[in-house]
C-alpha cells in the first residue's frame, strides 16, 4: 500500500474552492458579543425601576451603574495575561458561565448592596472577553479582512441591544425587573457550552490547507505558539514596560477611553435620561433607546468594510484604520445638539447620529491587532481595554455628579469634550500604524 500526500494548492487560485471556516468563527464571536453586552446593559434597562424601588438619588444611581466598571477595568491586565496563557476554548466558556451565574443572581437578590457586589462580579468574569475576541480574530483572519471581522462581531453589541432592549423593557413591565437578569443570564450559560464544543484554532479545525495558508500569508497568527504548560511566569516588569512606554500605544489607549465614554453613556444613563428628563413612559423609552443602537450597528458595519476596502485600494494601514475612527468621533460630538432643543424627534436624531459615529469608530481593536507585539497580544489588549474601560467607571459617576434632577445638559458638554480629546489622541499620538517590536 502506498501513502498518498495531498499537495497544498496555491492559495491565490484555490481560495474560491477552500473552506470558509473563519466565517463560522466570526459568527461565534458575534453571538458571544451579543450576550456579553446584554449582560452589561440589562442594568440600564432596569435602572429606573430599581432606583424607584430602593429610593436612589442620581449619585447612588451613578455608583450602581459604575460597579461593573470597577472590577472590569481593574482586571484587564490580569485578564490579558490569562488570555496569553489559557486557550480560548477553555477560558471563554469558563468566563461565560461565571458571569452568567452572577447575572442570574442579580435577579434574585433583594438589596442595593447585593446588586453592587454581583454587578462587580459580572465585571470580574467579563474582563478577559474582548482580549479573547481580539486573539481569536488575529489568529483566524488575514490583515485585509480583520477590520471587517472585528466590525462584524463588534456589531453584536449594538444589534443585540437594538433588538432586545424593547423586549427586555416589555418583560420587566409585564413581570418585574428581576426577570431581565434571570433570562439574560440563562442564555449565557447555554452559549458557554456551545463555545466549548465548537471552537478550535485554525490548524485544529475543519479549515482546509488552502484556508489556513491564506490566513497565514495574509498576516494571521496561525502559528502562534501556545503558552508552555509548565514554568508559567507572572507578568514581568519588562513586558509591562514594553506596553507602557510606547507613545503609539498610548495614543490608542487614550483614544479608546474617549471612544468608550460615549458607549458607556448609552449603556448606563440613556434610558434614565429619556424616562426622567424627557418624561417618557417605559414602553416608549424602550423603543426609542433601540434606535441609536440600530444606528450604531449600521456605523460599525460600515466602518469595518470601509477600512478594509481602503487597505485593498492601496491606502496605508494607518490611514485606512484611522479614517473611520476619527470621522466617527467627529460625528459623536453631535450629541451636544440635544442641549438646544425640546423636540423629542430632534433629540433622538442627535443621539442616533452620535451613536452611528461611535459605531463607525469601533474598529479600534484592529489597531491593537496591527500594533501589539505578537508575544504580548493579550497583555497589550488588556492594557488597551483597561484604560479604555476606565470610562465605564468615570462616565456613570461623573454624569451622576454633574446632572441634577431637572438638568441633564452638563452631561452632554462633558461627553463632547471627552470625544474631542479622543480625536487629538489619534491625530497626534498614534502616528504610523505598524507592529511594535521588542
Amino acid at each position: 500500500m502506498t501513502n498518498t500526500v495531498k499537495s497544498r494548492p496555491d492559495t491565490t487560485t484555490a481560495l474560491a474552492g477552500s473552506t470558509k471556516a473563519r466565517y463560522a468563527i466570526a459568527l461565534m464571536l458575534f453571538v458571544t458579543v451579543v450576550i456579553n453586552y446584554m449582560d452589561r446593559a440589562n442594568l440600564s434597562v432596569a435602572a429606573p425601576l430599581i432606583s424607584e424601588q430602593f429610593g436612589l438619588d442620581t449619585a447612588q444611581q451613578g455608583l450602581l451603574l459604575s460597579a461593573f466598571g470597577w472590577t472590569y477595568a481593574a482586571l484587564q491586565l490580569p485578564g490579558g495575561w490569562l488570555v496569553d496563557r489559557v486557550h480560548p476554548r477553555l477560558l471563554y466558556p469558563a468566563c461565560l458561565v461565571l458571569w452568567s451565574l452572577a447575572t442570574i443572581f442579580m435577579g434574585i437578590v433583594g438589596s442595593f448592596a447585593a446588586l453592587i457586589v454581583l454587578r462587580m462580579a459580572v465585571g470580574v468574569f467579563e474582563a478577559p472577553a474582548y482580549p479573547i475576541n481580539n486573539k481569536v480574530a488575529t489568529r483566524w483572519f488575514p490583515e485585509k479582512e480583520r477590520a471587517t471581522a472585528i466590525g462584524f462581531y463588534t456589531s453584536g453589541q449594538f444589534i443585540g441591544l437594538a433588538l432586545l432592549t424593547p423586549v427586555l423593557t416589555w418583560l420587566q413591565y409585564v413581570l418585574s425587573w428581576h426577570w431581565v437578569f434571570v433570562l439574560t443570564g440563562a442564555v449565557g450559560l447555554v452559549w458557554g457550552l456551545v463555545w466549548y464544543v465548537a471552537y478550535r484554532d485554525p490548524k485544529d479545525s475543519k479549515a482546509d490547507a488552502a484556508e489556513v495558508d491564506y490566513i497565514r500569508e495574509g498576516g494571521g497568527l496561525v502559528d502562534l505558539a501556545p503558552a508552555p504548560k509548565t514554568g508559567r511566569k507572572k507578568i514581568s516588569w519588562t513586558d509591562m514596560l514594553i506596553v507602557l512606554r510606547r507613545r503609539k500605544l498610548w495614543g490608542i489607549y487614550l483614544g479608546q477611553f474617549c471612544l468608550t465614554s460615549t458607549l458607556w453613556f448609552f449603556l448606563t444613563w440613556f434610558p434614565s435620561y429619556l424616562v426622567n428628563y424627557r418624561q417618557m413612559d417605559y414602553i416608549k423609552s424602550g423603543f426609542l433607546v433601540s434606535l441609536p443602537f440600530l444606528a450604531a450597528l449600521v456605523g460599525v458595519l460600515i466602518g469595518g468594510v470601509l477600512s478594509d476596502n481602503l487597505v485593498k485600494r492601496g491606502f496605508s494601514l494607518g490611514a485606512a484604520r484611522k479614517f473611520p475612527i476619527i470621522t466617527g468621533l467627529l460625528l459623536s460630538m453631535m450629541m451636544i445638539g440635544a442641549n438646544f432643543t425640546d423636540d423629542t424627534t430632534l433629540v433622538i436624531a442627535f443621539m442616533c447620529l452620535a451613536f452611528f459615529g461611535n459605531g463607525l469608530a469601533s474598529i479600534t481593536w484592529s489597531l491593537v491587532s496591527a500594533m501589539a507585539p505578537a508575544r504580548l497580544m493579550g497583555l497589550t489588549g488588556g492594557m488597551f481595554n483597561f484604560i479604555g474601560n476606565l470610562s465605564s467607571i468615570a462616565t456613570p459617576i461623573v454624569i451622576g455628579l454633574l446632572v441634577s434632577k431637572t438638568d441633564f445638559a452638563p452631561a452632554f458638554v462633558y461627553m463632547t469634550v471627552i470625544t474631542a480629546i479622543g480625536i487629538c489622541s489619534y491625530v497626534f499620538l498614534v502616528g504610523k500604524v505598524e507592529r511594535i517590536t521588542e
